[in-house]
């Protein structure tokens, strides 16, 4: 019998099967040979949440969540990190490997040629209600965006797929920018060719009445750190839910609607926003002893720590505590850094937390710094979804690509009655 198989026996029939194994895995459809008559559907798992179920094949992120590694086609986050611009790792994520100079040239060309807006989505936008939460504008002027590139739909076009790709990567940050000013009531700016990817965003955000705005490199820098540390992260949610929509082969700009309103929980992308709710609720680095013990006595959660996959220092926590220093030394402190310092200090010494395997996640110091920047809370998950926009869009294409992916549709464990009698109205209790 071969060594890369698994055999069950059927306690209820006495019956053994013999399934194969690879990569770690069973195929689920192999356990509907698994019945107790013929007429039997089979046996299926019951997996609430995924916990344990692999939907795809990939090979653009892998994660090993015990030993706290991370890498985008088999380059470490922290090489890419410290060497890479954001979109360069945009390439790498959507092409599999690193951009030589000519490559690079021509993918930021076009990237930054595509970053202005019809202006009839300007005007879409500027019927939002004045205090539209900007994640919610951005969720739904993405799927607009589906109305004004029709020839989207083609999906199974490479050249065309490639098309809109560049369209949403060079979009996202115009939208994200619109969202926000149009929140604090100030009129729209239009992209600047000359800037580079990060430094236009913040042209589009905080440009004022100056002639040519003149971005801050250390934070501009900063920013790029994070669209990297953000750009993909496996099969999370919002990615689930990009490959589940874009399974029904609906347009990129849909299915990207979709992952950005997945992405909008505070279970995903505003969990930072909770980070800073937390440090205010302490109030002061004195006060983390007793939030500390309050938390262990069941009475609260500590935001920031502990991740689905993680059971090791989140490796790109490690990275934007490092960016947050440079960070601060153009801002100054934020107040809440030492009260997260404390914080952190505290639960890594603490039995309750280690043996729990709760250390600090990619949330704990990215609200902090983004606050720092100059960003509102509002916003933390609309920059969470700019550069996620690629993670998504190259999670898309591969799954287009897999000859064994269909449209998604899990099962269920029926629980509900039987066949049941109608009782007409009248005779109803």
């Amino acid at each position: 019998m071969p060594q890369d198989t698994l055999t069950i026996t059927d306690n209820r029939t006495g019956h053994n099967y013999t399934l194969p194994v690879e990569n770690g895995t069973i195929r689920a459809m192999d356990l509907r040979k698994i019945k107790t008559d013929p007429e039997d559907f089979g046996l299926m798992t019951y997996d609430p949440a995924f916990m344990n179920t692999a939907s795809c094949r990939s090979a653009i992120t892998f994660i090993d969540g015990d030993k706290g590694i991370l890498r985008y086609r088999g380059y470490p986050i922290d090489v890419l990190a410290q060497h890479c611009t954001y979109l360069e790792v945009a390439y790498l994520l959507l092409f599999g490997e690193l951009p030589n100079a000519s490559q690079l040239k021509s993918w930021v060309d076009d990237i930054t040629h595509h970053t202005m807006l019809h202006e009839t989505t300007k005007k879409f936008m500027e019927g939002f209600r004045y205090n539209a939460h900007p994640m919610a504008m951005l969720v739904s002027t993405v799927a607009a965006l589906s109305t004004i590139y029709p020839d989207a739909k083609n999906v199974h076009d490479p050249a065309n797929r490639l098309l809109q790709i560049k369209r949403l990567i060079g979009k996202m940050p115009s939208i994200a920018a619109m969202s926000y000013r149009h929140n604090v009531g100030f009129p729209y700016i239009y992209p600047d060719n000359e800037l580079s990817y990060p430094e236009n965003f913040m042209n589009m955000l905080w440009k004022m009445v100056e002639p040519k705005y003149l971005a801050n490199p250390v934070i501009a820098r900063a920013l790029d750190i994070l669209f990297i540390l953000h750009a993909d992260h496996e099969q999370n949610c919002s990615t689930n839910a990009m490959r589940a929509v874009g399974s029904s082969q609906s347009d990129p700009f849909l299915a990207t609607a979709a992952a950005a309103a997945a992405l909008s929980g505070p279970l995903h992308g505003g969990a930072n926003e909770e980070v800073l709710h937390m440090l205010d609720e302490i109030g002061s680095k004195d006060n983390v002893p007793a939030y500390i013990k309050k938390i262990k006595e069941g009475k609260g959660r500590l935001m920031g720590f502990g991740h689905r996959v993680y059971k090791n220092y989140d490796p790109r926590a490690k990275i934007i505590k490092w960016a947050a220093d440079q960070v601060f030394e153009v801002t100054g402190r934020n107040t809440k850094l030492e009260i997260a310092l404390e914080l952190e200090r505290i639960a890594l010494e603490d039995d309750y937390f280690v043996q729990r395997k709760l250390y600090p996640n990619v949330d704990f110091y990215s609200g902090i710094m983004y606050q720092a920047m100059g960003f509102k809370p509002e916003m933390f998950t609309v920059l969470f979804a700019i550069p996620r926009t690629i993670g998504w869009l190259a999670q898309w294409q591969e799954m287009l690509n897999d000859p064994e992916q269909k449209i998604a549709r899990p099962r269920q464990v029926w629980i509900g009655h039987e066949t049941r009698e109608f009782t007409p109205i009248e005779k109803r209790k």
